[in-house]
């Protein structure tokens, strides 16, 4: 019997993801409620069979894989919460989203009384494509149940750690990454408002000619994905509600977001794509705040 993988909800990421494990010989099953039109397409073009229901999404699947927006992963598993509690055979729930450890931990807590083992998740890297590196870290006691999907395509990465490691080290990568973009952009257009880019860009690429070019490609990369990053900074901030300075840069880095996100971003987005010689990005921003599910 091939494995069977319930994948909530087939975004960018998520059928990506499908695509990959229905390659490598999966049975995998998502579910189209709440979703577009072009979530639809995603999961037609990745081959991924459609659940009418959630009771018949999650009806002998022996993984769920929960691929969702930050803010709504524990939506999603409270909507699932009923129907897995009635399975006779439990599987094994993931979540993959882009959370803080509390939150996660609260996911955990959430679906306790269905049995389900619990297995917390962290994603690093794009949509699995032949191109690029994705890897798919796991934490928690029931996380070594994950690793048959290593024989379809995933890489799967087993962390010695409680449910909460996972997403600690994915907030901990994500904060750097694009916190490092967000401080980019924000010194680009700082610069540009105060006339000097062209000099800013010159003294980069004679002093840190590799930064250059990182934020050259980062900067660019993100704005058709600024709205999906601002509820991951929020997770970002909890993550060190402890350290209220560090807390604070991530809101702030958060709202920074969702400014280049808003229609009132697209003239910043223009400074920043000419700063980084990508013109024409506003059109591709804008047209992304049309399909706010494209990342899960």
């Amino acid at each position: 019997m091939p494995l069977t993988i319930a994948i909530l909800a087939p975004g960018e990421m998520g059928a990506a993801v499908g695509a990959r494990l229905a390659a490598g010989g999966a049975h995998v099953t998502t579910s189209l409620a709440g979703r577009s039109e072009a979530s639809a397409e995603r999961a037609r073009q990745a081959g991924l069979a459609i659940a009418e229901t959630d009771a018949a999404l999650v009806a002998g699947a022996d993984l769920v894989l929960s691929i969702v927006p930050p803010g709504e992963a524990v939506g999603v598993a409270k909507r699932l919460r009923p129907e897995l509690a009635r399975l006779p055979t439990k599987p094994v729930y993931v979540d993959f989203n882009a959370v803080a450890p509390d939150t996660v931990r609260h996911i955990a807590a959430a679906l306790a009384d269905t049995r389900c083992p619990f297995v917390d998740g962290g994603i690093i890297g794009p949509p699995p494509s032949a191109a690029g590196r994705t890897v798919f870290y796991v934490s928690g006691e029931a996380a070594r149940r994950t690793a048959d999907m290593r024989d379809h395509g995933l890489d799967i990465r087993v962390l010695e750690g409680p449910v909460g490691a996972a997403s600690a080290l994915k907030m901990s990568y994500a904060g750097v990454t694009k916190g490092l973009t967000a401080i980019g952009a924000a010194m680009m257009l700082g610069a540009t408002r105060a006339g000097c880019a062209g000099d800013l860009a010159a003294e980069l690429a004679e002093s840190q000619p590799q930064l250059l070019k990182w934020l050259s490609r980062q900067v660019p990369a993100m704005f058709p994905k600024a709205y999906r990053f601002v509820a991951e900074m929020e997770e970002i901030a909890d993550f060190l509600h402890t350290d209220r300075p560090a807390c604070d840069l991530y809101h702030a880095v958060a709202l920074l977001y969702a400014r280049l996100a808003s229609a009132e971003g697209a003239g910043e987005i223009d400074a920043l794509a000419r700063f980084c010689n990508t013109p024409g990005q506003a059109s591709i921003q804008a047209k992304a705040l049309t399909a706010p599910d494209a990342a899960g």
